[in-house]
């Protein structure tokens, strides 16, 4: 049973504590004239579903150019796990009444993260780990990578394809999805099939609209077994993977891997913020993606480094990630553990990075943007009400952002959902003679 209600927030209170903020990272240029004007940002509601079920994982939103808000999330009641999609009967309004995806039969990983979610006009497209058929008691994680379509915008979906073609009885899940400018559907998961200690970085593509999968091809040895990937492809096509690798003496690193030939072939990785991080287990902490219309390619990460102490940072490539900028710390809390960053950005440039911040006692959402190409970020600010978790943002060329996040209310589950508008690029992205920095 899900219940629907949306609160109004007012949008002065937020707007004004953002565009009060200071600017984070190193030592910054004087306060651009954004941070100390009328307030940059608009609020929208929050939305909130209520959803009376045993457990729910998720969601995941995505925004379209005319502003309607979609969502993917798992429910769980007793041993029944269904991945479920809505969107919204307006722009930046409530979710309508959700749709099953998978199909009966279809039993999703109990270990199910959030679905990976793309839209494309009336295409919509959700990638999540099946249980798989041949489970067996020695291997317990086993699952199947499908690919969920719906041709009519969301009201249906047909039934899923195998992604993975190795028919080993092994686990393939930590999805990522991304639709290209040219329709292509690009998948990037962690996969075993080889049988080596560490697992490996696979890819595959779709040129017919999810109808089938090409062959799989490995992107890169030595994957940390449960940080999520995380894709992205820019206005001329290249496409980039993003994942946490194993390097000698436990260190792990975000790296990237681009491919500029549709997804045919990728490039060797290349270590984004040089952390030095040693850790003797995975995170399951993820990377998140975005590229500006000009190229510019942001990552935003988790890592400890070498002091290890918890961070979150973004740095950004000019050279279709060949180098990478110096790393910019976003979180600015003392006495709380930054955690699950991810991040969103429009073809101008601006960008919305939300996370966790937590607390002995609290789990909070927080948000921080910029306008400038990653110049300088907003301080971070608080979103949620109840004790918040697993934090997702989208955003689409107008600058409208979806944000949404989980919250732990008794009885019940929560699933929050809500808008912000950003105000216009610092910088001209794409015009004559201002590229920005």
């Amino acid at each position: 049973m899900i219940s629907t209600k949306s609160i109004s927030w007012l949008t002065g209170n937020m707007a004004r504590a953002l565009c009060a903020a200071l600017i984070v990272g190193g030592s910054a240029p004087a306060e651009p004239a954004w941070a100390t004007s009328e307030p940059p940002v608009a609020m929208g509601s929050k939305h909130i579903t209520v959803h009376q079920a045993k457990n729910v994982v998720g969601p995941t939103v995505q925004i379209d150019d005319q502003g309607f808000v979609f969502a993917a999330w798992v429910e769980e009641d007793k041993d029944t796990r269904t991945i479920l999609f809505a969107r919204s009967d307006k722009p930046g309004g409530a979710l309508g009444a959700p749709v099953r995806v998978n199909q009966a039969g279809e039993n999703p990983y109990y270990r199910q993260e959030s679905p990976a979610l793309a839209v494309r006009g009336n295409d919509v497209y959700v990638t999540w780990s099946m249980t798989h058929p041949k489970i067996t008691s020695d291997k317990p994680f086993a699952g199947e990578l499908r690919l969920s379509r719906s041709g009519d915008g969301g009201r249906t979906f047909a039934p899923s394809v195998l992604v993975n073609d190795d028919g080993q009885v092994i686990q393939h899940t930590f999805d990522s999805l991304h639709v290209a400018p040219d329709g292509t559907v690009h998948v990037a998961w962690i996969d075993g099939r080889e049988g080596k200690k560490e697992p490996g970085t696979f890819a595959a593509r779709s040129t017919d609209r999810g109808r089938t999968i090409a062959k799989n091809l490995k992107v890169d040895d030595e994957t940390c077994v449960c940080c999520r990937t995380a894709l992205a492809t820019s206005a001329d096509g290249v496409v980039y993977a993003a994942w946490r690798k194993i390097f000698d003496g436990n260190v792990r690193e975000t790296v990237v891997s681009r491919s500029t030939d549709g997804g045919e072939t990728y490039s060797s990785s290349v270590v984004v913020g040089n952390d030095r991080w040693v850790y003797p287990a995975c995170p399951h902490r993820p990377a998140s993606l975005g590229v500006d219309r000009l190229g510019r390619l942001y990552v935003v990460w988790y890592t400890e480094g070498a002091d290890e102490t918890p961070a979150i940072y973004v740095a950004y490539s000019d050279d279709q990630g060949r180098t990478f900028s110096d790393k910019k710390q976003l979180n600015r809390s003392k006495g709380t553990f930054p955690d699950h960053p991810q991040m969103a950005a429009d073809p101008d440039g601006r960008i919305v990075v939300i996370w966790e911040e937590q607390s002995p006692v609290r789990r909070e959402v927080v948000a921080s943007y910029s306008i400038d190409r990653g110049r300088s970020f907003s301080q971070p600010v608080k979103l949620n009400e109840k004790n918040g978790q697993t934090p997702t943002v989208a955003v689409n060329q107008q600058g409208t952002v979806v944000m949404g996040w989980k919250e732990h209310a008794m009885p019940a589950h929560r699933l929050v959902l809500q808008t912000m508008q950003l105000p216009m690029a610092a910088v001209a992205v794409g015009k004559a003679g201002s590229h920005g920095p």
